[in-house]
């Protein structure tokens, strides 16, 4: 299995990276993705998947991160031609905190997208075209988020929401704007039974599991600090169980689908 969405980069795991990597090993997590926040960020991430055989990077300005400088979007586009960076992302918007303020996310957003639209069609300058999918994250904006992607180039089913933590609603929102989903640990929380009620509707093929570490560690380790890749198999046990199935018959699914939307070889 592969967690297909943690930060390796941030100062949890500094010095540590390769002992959290074989932990994650020891439990059947293979390999990470780790997720770029910002355009000097990627570059670390690269670092790291080019140093680590079981690690794969992405390149993007979280919305959170949108306010911090000048994005150097060439970056994005030096990082994404790498055959370790899998995606970009994570992008988005994000409501639930008051800064940074949204038209400054949205702005931001929107100027991530028309990038990542000129390196499609390779004519940014920074060499052929690239086709990669896209990690978005969406609190409490699907409202908002979907009409900004649906007015761009990119193919609907090139996106997956991560760390999904909205009810039916939001699912059938997701759904029909034809992305693909992720889940974390909250899945696993006794306070989060709408997610679960969501994460039931999804088709089997469009979904994946993730960590979000240093965040979002399941149940019953919640407490634990920092999260690691090794607990994303605690949520792939979750999602099967809600599915009526067994983890050894969700684990190859799941694998499929990362591979195929990741186009990881591995």
């Amino acid at each position: 299995m592969i967690d297909t969405h943690c930060h390796l980069t941030f100062p949890d795991f500094a010095g540590r990276v390769r002992a959290v990597l074989d932990r994650a090993a020891c439990e059947g997590i293979r390999g990470v993705i780790t997720i770029s926040t910002t355009t000097r960020d990627c570059l670390e991430a690269l670092a790291l998947a080019e140093q680590h055989p079981d690690v794969w990077c992405t390149a993007g300005v979280h919305p959170l991160y949108s306010d911090r400088g000048t994005h150097e979007w060439a970056n994005l586009g030096r990082v994404i031609r790498q055959p370790r960076c899998v995606a970009w992302g994570e992008l988005g918007l994000d409501n639930h905190y008051e800064k940074p303020a949204r038209e400054t996310q949205r702005r931001i957003l929107e100027e991530q997208l028309a990038y990542i639209e000129s390196c499609r069609r390779g004519t940014d300058g920074g060499g052929p075209p690239v086709e990669k999918p896209v990690v978005l994250h969406c609190r409490e904006a699907f409202a908002d988020l979907i009409p900004v992607l649906r007015a761009t180039s990119l193919p609907p089913d090139r996106f997956v929401f991560h760390c999904f933590t909205g009810g039916p609603d939001d699912m059938r929102l997701l759904l029909d704007f034809g992305a693909y989903v992720s889940f974390t640990g909250v899945l696993t929380y006794p306070n989060a039974p709408e997610v679960r009620a969501a994460a039931v509707l999804a088709p089997i093929d469009r979904i994946m599991v993730e960590t979000d570490a240093p965040f979002l560690t399941p149940h019953p380790h919640r407490g634990v600090r920092p999260n690691e890749p090794r607990f994303a198999a605690i949520t792939a046990s979750c999602l099967a169980e809600l599915r009526g199935m067994t983890l050894q018959e969700l684990e190859p699914v799941l694998n499929n689908t990362t591979r195929r939307f990741f186009g990881i070889d591995a």
